[in-house]
């Protein structure tokens, strides 16, 4: 039994560590980086890292909140060529269209390499909040995309934002 606890855990944090690994993809638009992003989590390569994409599927966020609408400055956003190991940000302006405050529950990157900040008070309706995306290019070389889901309490959550650079050596 410790034998097998001990393989799952390796193998998740195998997973963890592969998943920030070097991409050299064309850029692409947020579809097929959506595309990407599910085709990872509904591979069956590994049986023991499948329950762990499942729970982490269903442990996302639900706002009780009353549902508003949100307008966002851009969805996707091009750093365009930056220096491997530099770390770089960009901020998404979010407005409140809706009648009922704003409230970002989370902000989930899809890799490790991107951490999230975020407006954590509720934004009223008429009112701007951010959300701030910090990469750190230092494991990729060429062109990369990079999401970040943000659950808030809007009709069609979660909201895919995303990035691209092209990593010079």
């Amino acid at each position: 039994m410790k034998k097998t606890l001990s393989i799952i855990a390796l193998s998740i944090i195998g997973f963890g560590l592969v998943s920030c690994k070097k991409e050299n993809t064309e850029a692409q638009g947020a579809d097929a980086v959506a595309t990407d992003s599910t085709a990872a989590t509904a591979t069956p390569a590994d049986s023991a890292v499948a329950p762990v994409s499942a729970d982490a599927t269903a442990a996302a966020p639900v706002s009780n909140q009353p549902s508003t609408s949100i307008a966002l400055s851009e969805s996707n956003f091009d750093f365009g060529n930056i220096k491997k190991g530099d770390k770089v940000e960009h901020v998404y302006e979010v407005t409140n269209t809706g009648t009922n405050p704003l409230v970002i529950s989370e902000v989930k990157p899809g890799c490790g390499c991107t951490a999230p900040d975020f407006t954590k008070d509720p934004i009223l309706p008429g009112k701007k909040g951010k959300i701030t995306l910090h990469f750190d290019s230092s494991n990729f070389d060429g062109n990369v995309s990079k999401f970040a889901d943000v659950y808030a309490n809007v009709e069609k959550a979660p909201i895919k934002l995303t990035f691209t650079a092209n990593i010079q050596p």
